[in-house]
């Protein structure tokens, strides 16, 4: 089984706090990763980190995002891959430490967009990774863009991107079965659960459904440039559509015994996100 994970960035850092990592959650979802693949042996892993409270305040100070061309704008495309990059490698320490393969993947060495959507990425590495037995790990990052100078593309861009080129490069590999992303809270709910006491987690979301939710899908708790829960629910609803048969689940990663559930072959936690006739 091929799944996807996203560790969301306000799920291993406190993106209230500048560059605060949450060590002893990114460690214990390290031991939950190992033991799923421990279980399933034949379980195919594409892990992404979002940049939490790392990359999105440098992104969002000096407007990546939306396009790069002055030399103080450059300054700050590069300070923000750099402080993505850290974060990066202190989810890597933490997989490599629980027994787990990954191999961290520089997206912005290979992207490409234009006008803030991915062309071009690391496909190649990642299947090549895959193929090997690696745990191929990507994150949010920035992209030369061929509009804009530069922008960001954020994980899960990056991952719709991947979901697909990868059939192209193998085949013959399993199909993408489950796109999980993992953040602070249990799922999507009709409100923000924060804020809101008398918010309902919605269990299932489709493409005939999403109207009637949208109107409560908020934002992300401090800062956040790629488009908060609403961005992710589209670009989520983009992946099921155009694969039959893939589901994406939104789910928290605080909850022990999450992450391990929803890499497996069991009923993951949390709101679901597939097709109108799934």
């Amino acid at each position: 089984m091929l799944i996807f994970l996203k560790l969301g960035g306000s799920l291993i850092t406190d993106k209230r706090q500048p560059e605060t990592p949450r060590m002893d959650v990114l460690q214990r979802l390290a031991q939950e990763i190992a033991r799923a693949r421990a279980v399933d042996p034949s379980l195919k892993l594409v892990i992404g980190n979002g940049a939490g409270s790392f990359g999105h305040l440098h992104a969002k100070r000096h407007g990546t995002r939306q396009g790069v061309q002055t030399a103080e704008q450059w300054m700050g495309f590069a300070a923000t891959a750099d402080a993505a990059a850290r974060l990066t490698r202190l989810v890597t320490a933490a997989l490599l430490a629980a027994g787990v393969p990954a191999w961290s993947i520089q997206p912005s060495a290979t992207l490409r967009c234009i006008d803030g959507t991915v062309v071009d990425g690391p496909d190649w590495a990642v299947a090549q990774a895959l193929q090997h037995g690696l745990v191929p790990l990507i994150h949010g990052d920035v992209a030369l863009d061929e509009v804009r100078g530069g922008t960001i593309a954020g994980t899960e861009e990056i991952m719709a991107w991947l979901a697909r080129r990868l059939p192209l490069l193998m085949p013959n590999a399993e199909r993408l079965a489950r796109v999980v992303l993992a953040g602070e809270v249990d799922g999507i709910y009709t409100a923000d659960p924060l804020q809101h006491a008398d918010a309902r987690l919605i269990p299932q979301i489709t493409p005939r459904s999403l109207a009637q939710v949208a109107a409560g899908l908020g934002g992300s708790h401090g800062v956040d440039v790629t488009g908060g829960m609403i961005a992710k629910v589209e670009q989520a609803l983009g992946m099921v559509k155009e694969q039959p048969g893939l589901e994406v689940v939104v789910c928290s990663g605080l909850v022990p015994g999450n992450i391990l559930k929803a890499c497996s072959h069991c009923i993951a936690p949390g709101t679901r996100i597939a097709g109108d006739d799934s």
